[in-house]
């Protein structure tokens, strides 16, 4: 378990992780409350996707990336830091120390393509699932549905 490497307020962004070969999470909408977006990026290929949680395509991701990509982007160096984020997408930083900045500009330069949004099902899901932890009630026993979780602390 890493901790993350700044704290990161979750209204906007409220789930992201690099996982499936992926920079993947929801970006909430800013103009609908009961709208949020599923979007990627492609360790890589840098081959993006976004759409709704109703798997409607955004509407700004036409071409390039949109802002809820560089949202998740931006949420994501501040989760894991900018050079584990540079890692896992291959990004390949020249005369420059990783930021958020370089990472989406050396991304959006490849001029990648549109992928399609067939992750986002999984994305979601995985992101309700998590949600569905916070409804538990605190407690000191160990709970069975989070035994994936590694230990915080050595027992002596």
């Amino acid at each position: 378990m890493v901790p993350p490497a700044r704290p990161r307020k979750l209204a906007k962004v409220p789930f992201v992780e690099l996982a499936d070969g992926r920079l993947q999470g929801v970006v909430s909408s800013g103009s609908d409350i009961e709208r949020v977006y599923v979007s990627s990026v492609a360790a890589g290929t840098y081959a993006f996707a976004c759409s709704t949680n109703n798997n409607r395509p955004c509407g700004g991701a036409r071409g390039g990336f949109c802002n809820h990509i560089l949202a998740l982007v931006r949420e994501a160096v501040l989760q894991y830091g900018a050079e584990r984020v540079a890692r896992y997408l291959r990004v390949e930083i020249v005369d420059a120390e990783p930021s958020e900045q370089t990472i989406a500009s050396t991304m959006m330069s490849a001029r990648p393509p549109q992928a399609d949004s067939a992750a986002a099902a999984s994305v979601f899901s995985r992101f309700l699932r998590h949600l569905a932890y916070l409804e538990l009630a605190p407690t000191t026993l160990p709970v069975p549905e989070m035994q994936w979780f590694p230990p915080s602390r050595a027992v002596a």
